[in-house]
Protein backbone atom coordinates (compact mmCIF):
# COMPACT_ATOMS: atom_id res chain seq x y z
CA UNK A 1 0.00 0.00 0.00
CA UNK A 2 2.97 2.36 0.94
CA UNK A 3 4.66 1.59 -2.73
CA UNK A 4 1.05 2.67 -4.50
CA UNK A 5 0.47 5.93 -1.67
CA UNK A 6 3.97 7.23 -3.50
CA UNK A 7 3.50 6.13 -7.00
CA UNK A 8 -0.06 7.76 -6.84
CA UNK A 9 1.08 10.79 -5.72
CA UNK A 10 4.03 10.86 -7.70
CA UNK A 11 1.55 10.68 -11.00
CA UNK A 12 -0.14 13.94 -9.80
CA UNK A 13 2.48 15.90 -9.81
CA UNK A 14 4.20 13.97 -12.68
CA UNK A 15 6.71 12.91 -11.14
CA UNK A 16 7.46 9.07 -11.60
CA UNK A 17 10.75 7.65 -11.57
CA UNK A 18 11.90 6.49 -14.79
CA UNK A 19 9.83 8.70 -17.04
CA UNK A 20 10.77 12.18 -16.34
CA UNK A 21 13.93 13.98 -17.90
CA UNK A 22 16.17 16.41 -16.51
CA UNK A 23 14.67 19.21 -14.99
CA UNK A 24 17.56 21.55 -16.22
CA UNK A 25 16.72 21.25 -19.67
CA UNK A 26 13.26 21.67 -20.25
CA UNK A 27 11.25 24.87 -19.07
CA UNK A 28 9.29 23.31 -16.52
CA UNK A 29 5.36 24.38 -16.62
CA UNK A 30 3.89 21.33 -14.99
CA UNK A 31 4.00 21.30 -11.22
CA UNK A 32 3.16 24.52 -10.16
CA UNK A 33 6.44 25.70 -8.46
CA UNK A 34 7.67 28.78 -8.06
CA UNK A 35 9.73 30.63 -10.67
CA UNK A 36 11.15 32.73 -8.19
CA UNK A 37 13.46 32.27 -5.32
CA UNK A 38 12.33 32.49 -1.63
CA UNK A 39 13.66 35.51 0.75
CA UNK A 40 16.84 35.66 1.59
CA UNK A 41 16.02 35.84 5.08
CA UNK A 42 15.72 31.66 4.45
CA UNK A 43 18.86 30.97 3.64
CA UNK A 44 20.31 32.90 6.22
CA UNK A 45 18.04 30.48 8.74
CA UNK A 46 19.36 27.71 7.33
CA UNK A 47 23.08 28.50 7.16
CA UNK A 48 22.31 28.94 11.11
CA UNK A 49 21.08 25.63 11.49
CA UNK A 50 23.91 24.24 10.21
CA UNK A 51 26.93 22.35 11.83
CA UNK A 52 26.34 21.62 15.65
CA UNK A 53 22.66 21.65 15.45
CA UNK A 54 22.30 18.99 12.69
CA UNK A 55 23.28 16.39 15.40
CA UNK A 56 19.97 17.69 17.74
CA UNK A 57 16.61 16.67 16.78
CA UNK A 58 14.35 18.97 15.84
CA UNK A 59 11.59 20.45 18.06
CA UNK A 60 8.52 17.97 17.37
CA UNK A 61 6.17 20.66 17.83
CA UNK A 62 7.66 22.91 15.50
CA UNK A 63 6.96 25.79 18.44
CA UNK A 64 9.06 28.73 16.13
CA UNK A 65 7.32 27.81 12.86
CA UNK A 66 3.68 27.56 14.67
CA UNK A 67 4.38 30.89 16.67
CA UNK A 68 5.08 32.81 13.30
CA UNK A 69 2.27 31.42 11.70
CA UNK A 70 0.16 32.27 14.61
CA UNK A 71 1.91 36.12 14.17
CA UNK A 72 1.50 36.32 10.62
CA UNK A 73 -2.52 35.04 10.41
CA UNK A 74 -3.56 36.38 13.89
CA UNK A 75 -4.22 32.99 15.48
CA UNK A 76 -3.58 31.90 18.90
CA UNK A 77 -0.63 28.99 19.30
CA UNK A 78 -3.05 26.35 20.34
CA UNK A 79 -5.19 26.65 16.64
CA UNK A 80 -1.91 26.33 14.53
CA UNK A 81 -0.62 23.07 13.36
CA UNK A 82 2.89 22.18 10.97
CA UNK A 83 2.93 19.33 9.10
CA UNK A 84 5.60 17.93 6.01
CA UNK A 85 3.68 19.86 3.95
CA UNK A 86 -0.10 20.36 3.59
CA UNK A 87 -0.53 16.35 2.01
CA UNK A 88 1.18 15.37 5.26
CA UNK A 89 -1.82 17.81 7.22
CA UNK A 90 -4.21 16.08 4.59
CA UNK A 91 -3.23 12.72 5.97
CA UNK A 92 -3.83 13.33 9.58
CA UNK A 93 -6.91 14.67 9.02
CA UNK A 94 -7.95 11.16 7.28
CA UNK A 95 -6.62 9.17 10.00
CA UNK A 96 -8.14 11.79 12.63
CA UNK A 97 -11.76 11.50 10.77
CA UNK A 98 -12.25 9.02 8.65
CA UNK A 99 -12.46 5.40 9.41
CA UNK A 100 -14.35 2.21 7.93
CA UNK A 101 -17.22 3.00 5.45
CA UNK A 102 -16.96 6.35 6.44
CA UNK A 103 -17.72 9.35 3.82
CA UNK A 104 -15.65 12.15 2.42
CA UNK A 105 -17.16 14.63 0.04
CA UNK A 106 -15.74 16.92 -1.76
CA UNK A 107 -16.13 18.30 -5.56
CA UNK A 108 -14.84 16.80 -8.39
CA UNK A 109 -12.24 17.15 -10.51
CA UNK A 110 -10.09 18.05 -7.62
CA UNK A 111 -6.63 16.94 -6.09
CA UNK A 112 -6.45 13.12 -6.27
CA UNK A 113 -4.66 12.79 -3.04
CA UNK A 114 -7.96 13.55 -1.46
CA UNK A 115 -9.50 9.85 -2.59
CA UNK A 116 -6.27 7.92 -2.25
CA UNK A 117 -5.86 9.00 1.36
CA UNK A 118 -9.77 7.84 1.76
CA UNK A 119 -9.06 4.34 0.21
CA UNK A 120 -6.24 4.02 2.47
CA UNK A 121 -8.61 4.62 5.52
CA UNK A 122 -11.06 1.87 4.03
CA UNK A 123 -13.66 5.36 3.77
CA UNK A 124 -15.48 5.83 0.35
CA UNK A 125 -14.98 9.26 -1.62
CA UNK A 126 -18.17 10.69 -2.08
CA UNK A 127 -17.49 13.26 -5.13
CA UNK A 128 -20.25 15.39 -6.59
CA UNK A 129 -19.04 17.03 -10.07
CA UNK A 130 -18.43 20.96 -10.62
CA UNK A 131 -20.52 22.48 -12.93
CA UNK A 132 -19.39 23.35 -16.18
CA UNK A 133 -18.11 27.45 -14.72
CA UNK A 134 -16.97 25.39 -11.36
CA UNK A 135 -18.99 27.24 -9.08
CA UNK A 136 -19.66 25.32 -5.79
CA UNK A 137 -21.81 22.11 -6.51
CA UNK A 138 -24.94 21.63 -4.81
CA UNK A 139 -25.51 18.52 -3.17
CA UNK A 140 -22.32 18.83 -0.90
CA UNK A 141 -23.70 19.72 2.50
CA UNK A 142 -26.71 16.23 1.33
CA UNK A 143 -23.97 13.62 1.72
CA UNK A 144 -23.34 14.31 5.26
CA UNK A 145 -20.07 13.18 5.07
CA UNK A 146 -17.41 12.96 8.44
CA UNK A 147 -15.26 15.18 6.29
CA UNK A 148 -16.08 17.94 3.30
CA UNK A 149 -12.60 19.39 1.78
CA UNK A 150 -13.19 22.24 -1.04
CA UNK A 151 -9.72 22.66 -2.58
CA UNK A 152 -9.95 26.99 -2.76
CA UNK A 153 -8.67 27.73 -5.24
CA UNK A 154 -9.35 24.41 -7.04
CA UNK A 155 -6.69 22.27 -8.54
CA UNK A 156 -6.92 21.20 -11.76
CA UNK A 157 -9.32 24.11 -12.48
CA UNK A 158 -7.37 26.97 -11.00
CA UNK A 159 -10.69 28.93 -10.17
CA UNK A 160 -12.02 29.99 -6.86
CA UNK A 161 -15.66 29.77 -4.84
CA UNK A 162 -16.40 32.79 -2.88
CA UNK A 163 -15.99 32.99 0.63
CA UNK A 164 -19.68 33.42 1.26
CA UNK A 165 -20.52 29.77 -0.43
CA UNK A 166 -17.56 28.43 2.31
CA UNK A 167 -19.94 30.27 5.12
CA UNK A 168 -23.14 28.51 4.06
CA UNK A 169 -20.80 25.28 3.53
CA UNK A 170 -19.29 25.42 6.88
CA UNK A 171 -22.98 25.82 8.23
CA UNK A 172 -24.54 23.26 6.52
CA UNK A 173 -22.44 20.51 7.01
CA UNK A 174 -22.35 17.50 9.70
CA UNK A 175 -18.62 17.09 10.06
CA UNK A 176 -15.82 18.66 9.36
CA UNK A 177 -14.93 21.07 6.50
CA UNK A 178 -11.40 21.44 5.10
CA UNK A 179 -10.72 24.18 3.00
CA UNK A 180 -7.64 23.34 1.30
CA UNK A 181 -5.89 26.94 0.34
CA UNK A 182 -2.28 25.62 -1.01
CA UNK A 183 -3.14 28.32 -3.85
CA UNK A 184 -4.73 31.39 -2.07
CA UNK A 185 -1.80 33.85 -1.82
CA UNK A 186 -2.64 33.97 -5.47
CA UNK A 187 -6.45 34.68 -4.82
CA UNK A 188 -8.69 37.49 -3.69
CA UNK A 189 -10.32 35.92 -0.94
CA UNK A 190 -9.70 33.48 2.23
CA UNK A 191 -10.90 31.39 4.67
CA UNK A 192 -9.04 31.88 7.59
CA UNK A 193 -11.75 34.17 9.46
CA UNK A 194 -13.74 30.98 9.16
CA UNK A 195 -11.22 29.25 10.83
CA UNK A 196 -11.19 31.54 13.97
CA UNK A 197 -14.99 31.98 13.88
CA UNK A 198 -16.14 28.04 13.57
CA UNK A 199 -15.59 24.84 15.97
CA UNK A 200 -15.83 22.72 12.31
CA UNK A 201 -13.82 24.63 9.70
CA UNK A 202 -9.66 23.93 9.44
CA UNK A 203 -8.09 25.51 6.83
CA UNK A 204 -4.95 24.59 5.29
CA UNK A 205 -1.69 25.96 3.64
CA UNK A 206 1.58 25.19 2.33
CA UNK A 207 4.83 27.10 1.42
CA UNK A 208 5.38 24.92 -1.80
CA UNK A 209 3.64 27.51 -3.96
CA UNK A 210 3.74 31.21 -3.26
CA UNK A 211 6.77 31.53 -0.65
CA UNK A 212 8.89 29.21 -2.92
CA UNK A 213 9.69 26.74 -0.73
CA UNK A 214 8.35 23.27 -2.25
CA UNK A 215 11.81 21.54 -1.70
CA UNK A 216 11.49 21.94 2.15
CA UNK A 217 7.70 20.44 2.59
CA UNK A 218 6.23 23.18 4.90
CA UNK A 219 2.48 23.14 5.84
CA UNK A 220 0.05 24.49 8.09
CA UNK A 221 -3.18 23.94 9.60
CA UNK A 222 -5.60 26.54 11.22
CA UNK A 223 -8.66 25.53 13.33
CA UNK A 224 -10.23 25.53 16.59
CA UNK A 225 -7.69 24.12 19.27
CA UNK A 226 -9.73 21.23 19.86
CA UNK A 227 -9.22 20.07 15.91
CA UNK A 228 -5.79 21.14 16.68
CA UNK A 229 -5.69 18.63 19.24
CA UNK A 230 -6.87 15.77 17.76
CA UNK A 231 -4.75 16.05 14.97
CA UNK A 232 -1.79 15.84 17.04
CA UNK A 233 -2.44 12.71 18.69
CA UNK A 234 -2.47 11.58 15.31
CA UNK A 235 0.50 14.01 13.92
CA UNK A 236 3.90 11.70 13.38
CA UNK A 237 6.62 12.94 15.63
CA UNK A 238 9.57 14.77 14.87
CA UNK A 239 7.68 15.60 11.38
CA UNK A 240 9.50 18.72 10.19
CA UNK A 241 12.75 18.83 9.58
CA UNK A 242 14.88 21.40 11.70
CA UNK A 243 15.87 23.01 8.59
CA UNK A 244 12.00 23.02 7.40
CA UNK A 245 11.32 24.88 11.12
CA UNK A 246 13.89 27.57 10.39
CA UNK A 247 12.99 28.45 6.49
CA UNK A 248 9.81 28.43 7.28
CA UNK A 249 10.19 30.33 10.51
CA UNK A 250 11.99 33.34 8.26
CA UNK A 251 9.96 32.83 5.25
CA UNK A 252 6.48 33.92 7.22
CA UNK A 253 8.54 36.74 9.04
CA UNK A 254 9.28 38.55 5.95
CA UNK A 255 5.76 37.73 3.84
CA UNK A 256 6.52 41.05 2.08
CA UNK A 257 8.79 39.62 -0.08
CA UNK A 258 6.41 36.32 -0.98
CA UNK A 259 3.93 39.42 -1.77
CA UNK A 260 5.61 40.68 -3.87
CA UNK A 261 6.31 37.66 -5.91
CA UNK A 262 3.02 36.91 -5.85
CA UNK A 263 2.33 39.68 -7.57
CA UNK A 264 4.52 38.81 -10.26
CA UNK A 265 3.07 35.80 -10.57
CA UNK A 266 -0.50 37.14 -11.15
CA UNK A 267 0.84 40.11 -13.49
CA UNK A 268 2.34 37.03 -16.03
CA UNK A 269 -0.74 35.14 -15.65
CA UNK A 270 -2.93 37.53 -16.96
CA UNK A 271 -0.46 37.66 -20.31
CA UNK A 272 -0.82 34.16 -20.51
CA UNK A 273 -4.87 34.42 -19.67
CA UNK A 274 -5.15 36.57 -22.56
CA UNK A 275 -2.68 35.39 -25.23
CA UNK A 276 -3.92 31.68 -24.86
CA UNK A 277 -7.41 32.51 -27.67
CA UNK A 278 -4.68 33.43 -29.81
CA UNK A 279 -2.94 29.67 -29.68
CA UNK A 280 -6.42 28.13 -30.00
CA UNK A 281 -6.82 27.46 -26.09
CA UNK A 282 -9.94 28.94 -24.01
CA UNK A 283 -8.77 29.84 -20.20
CA UNK A 284 -10.96 29.38 -17.26
CA UNK A 285 -10.60 31.76 -14.95
CA UNK A 286 -7.68 31.43 -12.76
CA UNK A 287 -7.02 32.84 -9.21
CA UNK A 288 -3.56 30.30 -8.62
CA UNK A 289 -0.01 30.52 -9.92
CA UNK A 290 -1.13 28.07 -13.05
CA UNK A 291 -3.93 27.98 -16.01
CA UNK A 292 -6.02 25.40 -16.43
CA UNK A 293 -7.10 26.07 -20.47
CA UNK A 294 -9.80 23.64 -22.85
CA UNK A 295 -8.81 23.32 -26.83
CA UNK A 296 -10.85 25.63 -28.18
CA UNK A 297 -11.62 23.75 -31.25
CA UNK A 298 -12.66 20.67 -29.29
CA UNK A 299 -10.41 17.51 -29.35
CA UNK A 300 -7.67 15.67 -27.43
CA UNK A 301 -4.83 18.23 -25.83
CA UNK A 302 -2.59 15.57 -25.65
CA UNK A 303 -1.21 16.00 -29.21
CA UNK A 304 -0.24 19.25 -28.00
CA UNK A 305 1.41 18.33 -25.08
CA UNK A 306 3.39 15.70 -26.75
CA UNK A 307 4.46 18.62 -29.28
CA UNK A 308 5.71 20.93 -26.33
CA UNK A 309 7.39 17.90 -24.79
CA UNK A 310 9.31 17.39 -28.12
CA UNK A 311 10.55 20.90 -27.77
CA UNK A 312 11.31 20.52 -24.01
CA UNK A 313 8.43 22.81 -22.63
CA UNK A 314 6.35 20.46 -19.91
CA UNK A 315 2.55 21.12 -18.95
CA UNK A 316 0.50 18.98 -17.30
CA UNK A 317 -2.51 16.59 -19.44
CA UNK A 318 -4.80 15.22 -17.97
CA UNK A 319 -6.25 11.81 -19.32
CA UNK A 320 -9.39 11.57 -17.95
CA UNK A 321 -13.08 12.44 -20.07
CA UNK A 322 -13.62 15.17 -18.42
CA UNK A 323 -10.22 17.25 -18.85
CA UNK A 324 -8.88 15.13 -21.80
CA UNK A 325 -9.19 18.64 -23.78
CA UNK A 326 -7.40 20.87 -21.32
CA UNK A 327 -3.84 21.40 -20.43
CA UNK A 328 -2.51 22.99 -17.10
CA UNK A 329 0.11 25.66 -17.32
CA UNK A 330 2.02 26.53 -14.29
CA UNK A 331 2.64 30.73 -14.54
CA UNK A 332 6.57 30.98 -14.97
CA UNK A 333 8.84 34.32 -16.22
CA UNK A 334 7.75 36.24 -18.48
CA UNK A 335 10.33 34.58 -20.90
CA UNK A 336 9.36 30.94 -20.17
CA UNK A 337 5.81 31.87 -21.12
CA UNK A 338 6.87 34.04 -24.18
CA UNK A 339 8.41 30.51 -24.76
CA UNK A 340 5.88 28.59 -24.35
CA UNK A 341 3.41 30.94 -26.58
CA UNK A 342 5.60 30.67 -29.65
CA UNK A 343 5.63 27.61 -29.25
CA UNK A 344 1.71 27.01 -28.99
CA UNK A 345 1.68 28.64 -32.19
CA UNK A 346 4.16 27.28 -34.27
CA UNK A 347 2.15 23.73 -33.01
CA UNK A 348 -0.81 25.41 -34.03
Amino acid sequence: MTVVFRRNVARMEGYVPGEQPRERDFIKLNTNENPYPPSPAVRKAILRELGEPLRLYPDPGSTALRRQAALTYGFDLPGVIAGNGSDDLLAMIARAFVGEGDLLACPVPTYTLYDTLVRIQGGKLAGVPYPDDFSLPRGLAAKKARVTIVANPNSPSGTAVPLRALAELAAAVPGLLVVDEAYADFADETALALARERRNVIVLRTLSKSFSLAGMRIGLGFAHPRIVEGLDKVRDSYNLTRLSIAAGAAALADIGWMERNAARIRKTREVLAAALPGVGFTPFPSRSNFILARRTRGGSARPVYEALKRRKILVRYFDTPRLAGCLRITVGTDDEIAALLAAMKAIR
